[in-house]
């Protein structure tokens, strides 16, 4: 059974991971409107991964015998300055999400959770893949500026990136 704190936090965690979907397709949107298609893909295939996240944080809230209270999401950003400064908000939002998720991590302890903190592994283990994820593709970026072809190669790149689903499926 959850304490009333970790449902809180966890339906709290939810939103923002439905959040982390709508921002991300907000980016896919801006991406194709740019003709950069790859880039699209590459966000879209984001927010696949973030409603995941989200539906794994409603299972476990009723399995744990809680209650599901979704709240309205924020409108995202539309407009980016360029792919690069896109990608940058992007890790700037699973900053946010990781710290959020160490967080709750630490509330399970406090709260004696245990349950709770062994499902929060897994998002864990995955903010720093997807820091990481964000990061490389600044690192290109930034490498290309001066090479206007990059940006070319680096949308037929992300264009390959397809949805891999997690061992853990929620």
């Amino acid at each position: 059974m959850l304490t009333a704190k970790i449902q809180k936090e966890l339906n709290s965690q939810l939103n923002k991971e439905l959040f982390s979907a709508y921002l991300y397709m907000s980016m896919a949107a801006y991406f194709q409107d740019v003709d950069l298609l790859g880039f699209a893909n590459w966000m879209n295939i984001q927010v696949k991964e973030e409603l995941m996240h989200a539906e794994k944080f409603y299972n476990f809230i009723h399995e744990r015998g809680g209650r599901v209270a979704l709240e309205a999401i924020e409108k995202p950003l539309t407009e980016w300055a360029s792919p690069l400064t896109a990608f940058e908000a992007s890790l700037d939002h699973e900053v946010f999400i990781t710290k959020s998720i160490n967080e709750l991590v630490n509330v399970s302890l406090q709260e004696s959770d245990h349950a709770t903190g062994i499902f929060l592994q897994w998002f864990v283990t995955e903010q720093v893949e997807e820091e990481a994820n964000t990061t490389e593709i600044i690192k290109k970026l930034k490498l290309m500026k001066d090479f206007p072809g990059g940006l070319y190669m680096i949308d037929k790149e992300l264009a390959g990136r397809t949805l891999v689903m997690p061992a853990t499926a929620a």
